[in-house]
């Protein structure tokens, strides 16, 4: 059996808990077995989880994707690979993460190696997405982004409820909004966790999108690590790749307020 085939096996063989009860679906684990994806990818799938998570998300073949604040194309690549050729990743991102990602971004659009996935740069406040076109948007460990602000490094404040409302006119009636991100103190400052520790208090994220087209429609604890006391960035070598995070999915409705 080649590793490609070995790893299919083992995802297919993996329980699953998602928000349909079922077995993981086939999509999502010959996408992770992909033997083009690259290795440094593979090392982070036992603690980001990615089957599960997309399971949960309801991504599926044919889908038109928004990866929100993409960074260097981790779940972009899993996406596409699962929407497939009759699918598409709108994989956005803002000038501040393209200098960050820069290089793990070279590497994973060589030679057009997804075909499917199309690239906007522009900073959040000036973001123009086509209306009524996303089956689901993903925001993978990047709402806390909303509210982090680095002026001398091309990040600019970004207003939330405006993004907010980009989202709601972009998704299709019944689309999925799913938001990944890293746990900070509950009745913390958004703004001064996300600039201090790069992240947010989950009951946050809920209150941003309470009142929208956005209803919440439930979470897995996939990722929650009760060993993280919450208080550290969430990159200190003691914690990185394992902070204790939330996975929540929200349902689009047919009011776009």
């Amino acid at each position: 059996m080649d590793c490609a085939a070995a790893i299919l096996t083992l995802f297919l063989l993996t329980p699953c808990e998602s928000g349909s009860g079922g077995a993981l679906d086939i999509a999502i684990a010959e996408s992770l077995a992909s033997p083009e994806r690259p290795e440094s990818d593979r090392l982070r799938d036992p603690l980001r989880r990615p089957n599960q998570v997309l399971e949960f998300f309801e991504i599926r073949p044919g889908m038109t994707v928004l990866d929100l604040f993409a960074g260097g194309g981790y779940y972009t690549e899993i996406v596409s690979r699962t929407v497939g050729n009759d699918g598409k990743v709108v994989a956005y991102n803002n000038q501040a993460y393209l200098n960050f990602a820069k290089d793990e971004i070279a590497v994973r659009y060589a030679d057009n190696r997804l075909q499917n996935v199309e690239r906007i740069t522009a900073e959040a406040n000036d973001l123009v997405l086509p209306e009524n076109t996303f089956d689901a948007a993903l925001a993978m460990l990047t709402w806390h982004d909303f509210y982090y602000q680095d002026e001398a490094n091309n990040w600019p404040a970004i207003d939330e409820p405006a993004l907010v409302k980009k989202l709601c006119s972009a998704l299709k009636p019944g689309a999925v909004l799913g938001i990944t991100d890293h746990v900070a103190t509950a009745g913390s400052d958004a703004r001064e966790t996300a600039q201090a520790l790069h992240r947010i208090d989950p009951q946050r994220i809920r209150d941003d999108l309470d009142g929208t087209c956005f209803e919440y429609e439930g979470e897995i604890n996939v990722l929650r690590n009760p060993e993280d006391t919450v208080d550290q960035p969430m990159f200190a070598p003691a914690i990185r790749g394992r902070t204790d995070r939330v996975v929540y999915k929200f349902r689009k409705t047919t009011d776009n307020n």
